[in-house]
C-alpha cells in the first residue's frame, strides 16, 4: 500500500492531443487532495537531467484546447539503461517524489513499468496517450479521436478534387503497427479499399476492385493505406496499380505529422481529464504498475503488463467487414 505525498506528471512519447487536458486534470486532482505536484519536461529525459519545476492550479490554465502538451516529450534512450533508471531515481527521491503519473504508448509504459519493478517505492500510475489506440484496457486513447477526425477532414477534401478530375489517391495515414486511423477514416469517407497491418490484402485483389469500382460507374476512388501495411510503402503501391489501372490518373498523398497536432475534439478534452482525475485517485487509493482506461464509458484498472500485450489487441471484426461491404 503506497500512501503518497508528492507525485510527478510527465509525458513521453509521440505527442497526442488531449495530453494537456490530463496534465491539467492531474495537477488540479492531486492539489485539491493536499498533494504537490511537480511538472517533468521533456519525459524520461527530464526525469534523467533533473529539468523538473513545481505546479499550481494556475500551472495549467488555458491548456484545454492546446494540442502538443506543455511538458515537452522525447524519445529517451538513455533511461532503457539501468544506469538512466537509477539516475532518474535518485533525482525523484531527492525531490521527495513517491509517485509518478505517465502519459502515452506503449514504449512509455514499457519504460515505466521496467522502472517500478527496479524500484517499487515509486508508484506508478499510465495513462494511454497515443493517437494509434493499440492498447489493451481501454477502448479509446487520448488523441486518436481528434487525429481520426483530422483524417477524415483532410480525405474529405481530397475527395472533393478526386472526384473533379476522375482521379486515384493513394492516402498514407499514421499507423506503423495498428490500423486503427486508417479503417475508422476510411469506412467514415467512403475508401474503395483500406490497407492495414492487421490484414494482409494482395496487391491483385486491390486492383480487382478499383476495376470493378470503375465498371460501375465510380467517378472517382480513395485507397487509404496505413503506414504499417505490409504491401510496401504507398509510392510503390501506387506504382504497381499504376501499371494495371489505366482509367485513373493516379496521385499520392502522405499526412503524416498533420495528424498529431491540432486542437483535442470535444471527446479528447473529456477523456483527458477523466483519465488524469482516475489515474491520481487510484494512486491516493495505493495503486501502482496500473493504467487507467476507458471501457463501456466506465473507468477502469488494467495492469501495465496486461495493457502491453499486443496479443489481445485487435481491431473490431464488424468493422472490418462493414470496410469491405461498404465499399462495392
Amino acid at each position: 500500500m503506497h500512501k503518497i505525498s508528492k507525485l510527478a506528471v510527465l509525458t513521453s512519447g509521440g505527442d497526442a492531443p488531449g495530453m494537456n487536458p490530463c496534465i491539467r486534470a492531474v495537477v488540479r486532482t492531486a492539489i485539491y487532495n493536499n498533494l504537490e505536484v511537480v511538472g517533468v519536461r521533456q519525459g524520461y529525459k527530464g526525469l534523467i537531467e533533473n529539468d523538473m519545476y513545481d505546479m499550481a492550479p494556475r500551472s495549467v490554465s488555458n491548456i484545454l484546447s492546446l494540442g502538443g502538451t506543455i511538458l515537452k516529450t522525447a524519445r529517451c534512450l538513455e533511461f532503457r539503461t539501468d544506469e538512466g533508471m537509477e539516475t532518474a531515481y535518485k533525482n525523484l527521491k531527492a525531490k521527495g517524489i513517491d509517485a509518478l503519473v505517465v502519459i502515452g504508448g506503449d514504449g512509455t509504459f514499457t519504460g515505466a513499468l521496467r522502472f517500478s519493478r527496479k524500484y517499487p517505492d515509486i508508484a506508478v500510475m499510465g495513462v494511454p496517450g497515443t493517437i494509434d489506440n493499440d492498447l489493451c484496457g481501454t477502448t479509446y486513447t487520448l488523441g486518436f479521436d481528434t487525429a481520426t477526425n483530422t483524417v477524415i477532414e483532410a480525405i474529405d477534401k481530397i475527395r472533393d478534387t478526386a472526384d473533379a478530375h476522375d482521379r486515384l489517391f493513394f492516402i498514407e495515414v499514421m499507423g506503423r503497427d495498428s490500423g486503427a486511423i486508417a479503417l475508422r477514416a476510411g469506412i467514415s469517407c467512403g475508401a474503395e479499399a483500406i490497407l492495414l497491418p492487421e490484414k494482409e490484402t494482395a496487391i491483385s485483389d486491390l486492383i480487382d476492385g478499383l476495376k470493378n469500382g470503375h465498371t460501375n460507374k465510380k467517378s472517382s476512388s480513395i485507397v487509404i493505406v496505413a503506414e504499417g501495411d505490409k504491401n510496401g510503402g504507398v509510392y510503390d503501391i501506387a506504382k504497381r496499380v499504376e501499371h494495371e489501372v489505366k482509367h485513373y490518373d493516379i496521385k499520392v498523398t502522405i499526412l503524416g505529422h498533420l495528424q498529431r497536432g491540432g486542437s483535442p475534439s470535444s471527446f479528447d478534452r473529456i477523456l483527458g481529464s477523466r483519465l488524469g482525475f482516475a489515474a491520481v485517485n487510484a494512486l491516493i487509493a495505493g495503486e501502482t504498475q496500473k493504467m487507467v482506461g476507458l471501457e463501456a464509458n466506465h473507468i477502469v484498472l488494467t495492469s501495465l503488463e496486461k495493457a502491453l500485450n499486443q496479443q489481445e489487441f485487435r481491431l473490431e471484426s464488424d468493422l472490418l467487414l462493414m470496410a469491405d461491404i461498404l465499399s462495392i
